[in-house]
């Protein structure tokens, strides 16, 4: 929707624009008259060659072929000469400009503060013979014709607009799971153009310790796509940074999509639930994504410059997956060698947990979840499919939380910004 009202702004105003220059406002006073005439090429103002105060542009050859056009800067003239005029025209009365100074004799050389009112015939007389305005238009005609064109201008740049790529529906009120017989399996499936897009609005994690400070990412854009075993959630944010590189001080980028172990009327706290009443969380890291699309799992690959004399199980002696050289190998890779999930290597770059409030997350005892992100250069679109929580199915509504880590702001573990608990219904079968 922004993206279409901003297209349409834009349109609106280069529309207006380009009137503004083919319909200009008309000119006021004297110096307006002046400033006008000097830009000009013509020995008349651009004023009276428009004939925006009534005069046909033949008629201003007329009036200059009759009266003198001295130079603005021109003394005053003395009582009895020739030359000079000045018109008048009002927009309240919608009066037809008229000579006012200007009569067949010539220059009358009186102003008159507070000049008569003039009957239809006496107009006329005073007027130079040639010079009569044009019978049925006055300056209220050249305002309506420029209203028309500003609404012809609005129209039409609301509809060059609509015909512009249009973004997928909104939902702002809850996720609204779309159901299709196959779900998609990038975040570039085209089934995303037609799925409505809730952005939920992120919080700062400032409950527990360690809190975060600063807000960071203000939301994330969900959409999600069900049928009826699994769920995919699509999460889009904007970060400029890409962060997937572990080491000392660093922290990658990461989303996590929670729901409840089990539907119910209770809900768990959004917190990562409560005691008792489980939360299941599916996290993804674009640390574990870089190892997913091919990073090799060693130090080089993180610290390009290290050079590496020798490790014991990469002996030749030792045969390559032999029970005696891996054995080797896990005495030097401690984390690895106790079972710490987080070392890797994945094939994956998901992972499933599963907590009862904060400070007690742990492995769920089998994946059961997949996934993949993309790095645009602005952000990060990420897919997570899983599958229907206990108790959830078509046509059933339960709860949905979000979080999103930024790297580039040493967002780690409870430093994030997260989501309360936003309502999801899932979309009947077809």
């Amino acid at each position: 929707m922004n993206g279409l009202f901003k297209n349409s702004v834009l349109s609106l105003v280069k529309t207006l624009s380009h009137a503004s220059r083919l319909f200009p406002p008309p000119l006021r006073g004297r110096k307006a008259v002046k400033k006008s005439w000097e830009r000009g090429k013509s020995p008349l103002p651009p004023l009276f060659q428009r004939g925006e105060l009534g005069f046909k542009e033949r008629n201003c050859q007329d009036l200059q072929s009759k009266f003198h056009f001295p130079s603005w800067d021109h003394p005053p003239l003395k009582k009895g000469e020739k030359g000079g005029f000045e018109f008048f025209h009002s927009f309240r009365t919608k009066e037809r400009a008229v000579p006012r100074y200007a009569t067949k004799g010539g220059y009358s050389g009186k102003r008159e503060k507070n000049p008569p009112a003039l009957s239809r015939a006496e107009r006329s007389h005073r007027r130079a013979p040639e010079s009569s305005p044009i019978k049925g238009e006055d300056v209220s005609k050249a305002m309506n014709v420029w209203t028309f064109v500003l609404l012809i201008a609005i129209g039409a740049s609301f509809a060059f607009a609509g015909c512009g790529k249009k973004g997928p529906p909104l939902s702002e009120a809850e996720v609204k799971a779309v159901f299709e017989k196959s779900l998609p399996s990038t975040v570039d499936d085209k089934i995303w153009e037609r799925v409505p897009l809730h952005s939920a609005k992120l919080l700062l994690q400032d409950v527990v310790e360690p809190r975060l400070i600063e807000a960071s990412t203000p939301f994330v854009r969900v959409q999600s796509v069900t049928d009826g075993r699994k769920i995919a959630f699509r999460l889009t944010w904007d970060d400029s940074t890409l962060d997937d590189v572990p080491g000392s001080g660093r922290s990658g980028d990461a989303c996590a999509v929670q729901l409840p172990a089990a539907s119910s009327a209770d809900v768990p706290a959004p917190q990562m639930g409560e005691e008792g009443k489980v939360v299941e969380i599916t996290y993804w890291s674009a640390i574990f994504q870089a190892v997913a699309n091919g990073r090799k799992d060693d130090i080089n690959a993180i610290y390009p410059q290290a050079k590496v004399d020798h490790y014991p199980f990469e002996a030749p002696s030792l045969k390559p997956g032999s029970p005696v050289q891996q054995e080797m190998a896990k005495r030097y890779s401690p984390a690895r060698s106790l079972g710490n999930p987080m070392a890797g290597p994945r094939n994956v770059p998901v992972q499933d947990l599963l907590a009862e409030g904060p400070g007690t997350i742990r492995p769920a005892e089998k994946a059961i979840s997949t996934g993949n992100g993309k790095f645009s250069g602005k952000g990060w679109s990420v897919l997570l499919v899983r599958p229907l929580s206990t108790g959830v199915q078509l046509g059933g509504r339960t709860q949905v939380a979000f979080a999103v880590w930024q790297g580039s702001r040493q967002e780690a573990g409870a430093r994030k910004m997260r989501s309360a608990w936003i309502p999801l219904a899932l979309a009947s079968a077809k």
